[in-house]
């Protein structure tokens, strides 16, 4: 709990943060927040351009032609925001180990700066893919009043994820030179590019066993096939997530004179 009073006292400081973070990314640059979406969304074009003659054919209860793109899309909007999250945590209190030997504040702020950072890149990439999907004649249904939802177990399940990551990164770096390695491997396993549904049922059994499965899986119900999620699939998260917040929480509360002294 003083945790989370520390937080909302210093809420002000958070979000001048958050502002200053994006003033300081995108002062020399003309083309400024567009960058956030141009490198998500040229990824999307490039695997659309090279696998939808492909693929598109064999993605079940997509009748657009442009299906494949849609699908892609869905997917890339759930994995920026973990992708990039945990990428940010993992090296948070390292990029910021001057700014917590200097000003005092309390550290467990710069977590918080940082989703709040993450959480506005990814609501733009949501506007820039829902005019796309506009442009290919897609425009999904009701149940998409479910993503801010899905949107915020991502973050709070990256977040939490990263955070504890990050303490231990302080003090064994090498979990900074492995996290990519195993979020490049957990790209490929998870279904953004592709449908489990392709794959041969023996296969697709190991495939729905990741973690991460049930979370893109409602990204692309709601976005796609105008579905609500599978709640049921998703309280398995729910429970991890709360329980990997909690106890990232109390690893950073232990570690956090320790973390400056290391730093």
């Amino acid at each position: 709990m003083d945790i989370l009073r520390a937080v909302w006292a210093y809420r002000g400081f958070i979000l001048s943060a958050i502002r200053n973070d994006f003033k300081t990314r995108f002062a020399q640059s003309k083309l400024g927040v567009l960058w956030m979406i141009i490198h998500p969304l040229m990824q999307v074009l490039i695997f659309a351009t090279i696998l939808s003659e492909v693929l598109s054919a064999k993605l079940p209860g997509i009748d657009n032609k442009y299906g494949y793109a849609l699908y892609l899309m869905s997917g890339t909007l759930f994995w920026t925001l973990f992708a990039e999250s945990v990428s940010r945590s993992v090296n948070l209190f390292i990029e910021n180990g001057n700014l917590m030997k200097k000003v005092a504040f309390p550290r467990i702020c710069l977590p918080f700066i940082a989703a709040g950072s993450m959480a506005i890149n990814n609501i733009l990439l949501l506007v820039a893919i829902f005019l796309v999907f506009a442009v290919l004649g897609h425009y999904p249904g009701g149940p998409v009043i479910w993503l801010p939802v899905l949107m915020l177990l991502t973050l709070a399940l990256s977040m939490s994820l990263g955070l504890l990551l990050g303490v231990f990164n302080v003090f064994m770096r090498d979990i900074g030179q492995i996290v990519p390695v195993v979020l490049q491997a957990m790209f490929w396993l998870t279904p953004i590019v592709y449908s489990v549904e392709i794959l041969p049922a023996d296969v697709r059994q190991l495939f729905k066993l990741n973690p991460l499965f049930p979370l893109v899986t409602a990204y692309h119900d709601v976005l796609l096939y105008e579905k609500a999620p599978d709640w049921i699939s998703l309280v398995p998260l729910m429970i991890a997530t709360v329980v990997l917040g909690i106890m990232s929480l109390v690893v950073f509360r232990r570690a956090s004179q320790e973390m400056v002294d290391a730093l």
